[in-house]
Formats: C-alpha cells, structure tokens, sequence
C-alpha cells in the first residue's frame, strides 16, 4: 500500500451466506492491492463461522456459515480487517507470503493453435505479427483466479481496443489454450467451453491433480508469454509450468 489507509469499501449482502467488499477508490491497482490483502488477513484469522474469501479485480466475497455467524456481525469483522490493513498494510498477507513467482509460457500462436489470431487482427485493425508482439510484449500480473479450474485472470495486452468475445461460444476450449477478451488475457488450464478469442495455445501442463496445489501460481505473481514456432510445440509436450525464481519462496510466517 502507498498509503497509510485502506480505499473506502461498499460493503453488500450477497445472499444469505456471504457479504461483497468492494474497493471504491480512483487507483484500479490499489483496489485490487487492497481486496487481495483483506482477503489474505481473513484466510488466516481463522474466524468462526467464517468459510473462505475469493479476492477478484477490485472485490473480495466473504462466505460465512450463518448458523454461526450474522452478517451483521462479519461486517463488523471485515472493517476490523480493513483497519488492520490500514494500520500494518499486512505485508505477509496473501500471495507476498511467499513472495512473488515469475512464470515464461511458451506459445504455439495461430493455425490450429489460435484459430482467432486473424479475427483479432482485422478487428484491431493491426497485423498478425503486431498481434503477437503486443500480446508477448510485457508481463502480466496474474489478478485473481478464475474459471475453469484456476485460469489466470490478467489485464490483457496493450491492443488499440478491446476483444469483443465470440458471438458462438465454442463448446470445448483444449487445455492450454491462450486467450483474450475485452481488455483480458487468460490460460485455459483445462478443457472447456469458452467464448474468449483463442489466439494460441501452450504445450505446458498449466493444471496437474496430482499436485498440491493444483496450479503452480497465485494472484499477483507474473507471467509472459514467450512466442514458438508450431515446430516446437511438440517438444515442450509434458512438460509442467514451473517458476522461474523458485528461491525467492519464504516460509509461511503465521500473523
């Protein structure tokens, strides 16, 4: 956090077993900074009645049992935090736990791999090529998870205008798949459906069940995507995507 304070919230019933906490300030990244360390102090405090917190890009939902807890009473609790926030900036909370991963995704773009890339050209009104530089420019901080099965939900590439999605969504998107949408990139970590742009694919293994954890990264580590020839792909086949800076991992530290 830049500052000693926390951004307002709005803070909304959702349901009868949870509450929305919503960051309301003009920064879009300290937002998103502060749902994900509030999120990181509930997941720790080990509250009563209090079931889990799934951050987003500038909202966290707070699941509770209300057998045992109001949400009266978790309203009360989730100010707690965002003075906590504010006072200690929670520094060890989250993702910062362990420190911050770096993952380089090698991408197979276009023909069978990206059956978009020339739809999101035309539409950009940009080349191919410029597609693919803009895209494999930068790294992106992965925001949040998403669906299906861990996808890495990140602010998409510096493309002149947003990616509408596809008016047919396909009925099944392979594992790997790479993707963008409005201003959004994403991995398909699994087989599904999908109405994002697939511009490319990864021959990486992104999810494993025989891992713990299922996917190897979390919400404000980084990626980039490095482009292969379709030559190559093959070569990468069961091959897992691993971190780069696995040493800069640190115990868990108990607040």
């Amino acid at each position: 956090m830049s500052t000693n304070t926390a951004p307002a919230v709005e803070i909304h019933e959702s349901g009868d077993s949870a509450v929305r906490v919503v960051a309301v300030s003009a920064d879009p990244e300290r937002n998103w900074e502060t749902v994900h360390r509030l999120a990181g102090w509930l997941d720790t405090c080990d509250a009563e009645g209090l079931h889990g917190a799934v951050p987003t890009y500038d909202s966290v939902l707070v699941e509770f049992d209300p057998a045992v807890v109001s949400a009266k009473q978790l309203r009360a609790f989730v100010v707690l935090g965002l003075r906590q926030l504010g006072l200690r900036q929670l520094d060890l909370a989250g993702s910062s736990a362990r420190g911050s991963l770096e993952f380089e995704v090698p991408v197979a773009y276009g023909g069978d791999f990206g059956p978009d890339l020339e739809k999101v050209a035309e539409q950009q009104g940009i080349t191919v090529a410029e597609v693919i530089a803009l895209h494999s420019a930068k790294s992106y901080t992965i925001r949040c998870m998403g669906a299906p099965a861990g996808s890495p939900m990140m602010d998409g590439p510096d493309f002149p205008l947003p990616v509408p999605r596809l008016e047919d969504p396909r009925l099944s998107v392979p594992a790997g798949a790479i993707a963008v949408a409005g201003r959004q990139a994403v991995i398909a970590p699994a087989t599904a459906p999908g109405g994002w742009c697939v511009i490319g694919q990864t021959p990486l293994t992104v999810l494993d069940l025989g891992r713990d954890p299922l996917v190897p990264y979390r919400p404000g580590d980084t990626l980039r995507f490095r482009p292969i020839s379709h030559g190559e792909f093959d070569g990468y086949v069961g091959s897992h995507l691993e971190a780069l800076n696995p040493a800069t991992l640190l115990p868990e530290v108990a607040l």
